[in-house]
């Protein structure tokens, strides 16, 4: 499954961020430490120094960002199969508006499945056993995102224009593989923060990924997947 490539609807919402908030306080360097578990080579020194030199940097932290896929079955004998919701809850990373751009991480390792409230929510019809749902996460894990190998799935924000914050170039890197890609968005802004919402559709395909397909085609998984998420940008603490 290609249900990492959220970052790719993720972090292109933060286009928007990048261009809204360039006027936003100085603020004293953001320590590395503020992130949990950052990749080997993640930027985080190139946040320092723009912080350090005054410019505004905003803090995506743990738990400040929700991103929800719902993957669908397909094929003939699709009611034989079950739809699942995956979620990130682990996308960090920071944002330098004045410089537009924004990097970011997900930890696939972290994405769960099924959750109740998110399956609730997005008005699924069937209920997979706890087997089921065990099973579609140790395939997503090993065999189609191969977590050992890529943990990590990263995205890049740059060049975005101000007077059209939603063309922004988004780089995705996933499997080793980088893709590049726009996507609608709304800010929110508020004293502190600022907050990205919306939501888009993505194929598997895009990354390379060959959807799931069993019985010759009767019963699959769609190449097209829903991803929703809900991201906020927060000014970091002094270190």
């Amino acid at each position: 499954m290609a249900i990492a490539i959220v970052a790719r609807a993720v972090v292109a919402a933060l286009a928007m961020v990048l261009a809204a908030c360039a006027s936003a306080p100085k603020q004293q360097a953001v320590p590395e430490a503020a992130l949990v578990r950052a990749p080997q080579g993640f930027p985080a020194d190139v946040y320092e120094r723009l912080a350090a030199q005054g410019e505004a940097v905003y803090r995506v932290g743990l738990n400040d960002a929700l991103v929800v896929l719902t993957v669908r079955r397909g094929g003939s004998l699709a009611r034989l199969g079950h739809d699942h919701v995956i979620a990130s809850r682990s996308l960090q990373g920071f944002v330098a508006p004045a410089r537009g751009r924004a990097d970011l991480y997900m930890p696939l390792g972290d994405l769960t499945v099924d959750e109740p409230a998110l399956r609730t929510e997005a008005g699924l019809d069937t209920q997979p056993t706890a087997s089921d749902i065990e099973g579609t996460r140790t395939n997503m894990q090993d065999k189609v995102l191969r977590i050992q190998e890529f943990p990590y799935a990263l995205v890049q924000v740059r060049d975005v224009d101000a007077k059209n914050p939603s063309s922004g170039s988004v780089a995705i890197t996933l499997l080793g593989a980088t893709r590049t890609s726009t996507v609608p968005m709304e800010l929110i802004t508020t004293q502190d923060a600022l907050r990205v919402v919306g939501s888009m559709e993505l194929k598997q395909s895009d990354f390379g990924i060959t959807p799931l397909s069993l019985l010759g085609g009767a019963l699959q998984v769609e190449d097209a997947f829903k991803v929703r998420f809900d991201i906020r940008a927060r000014a970091p603490m002094s270190p």
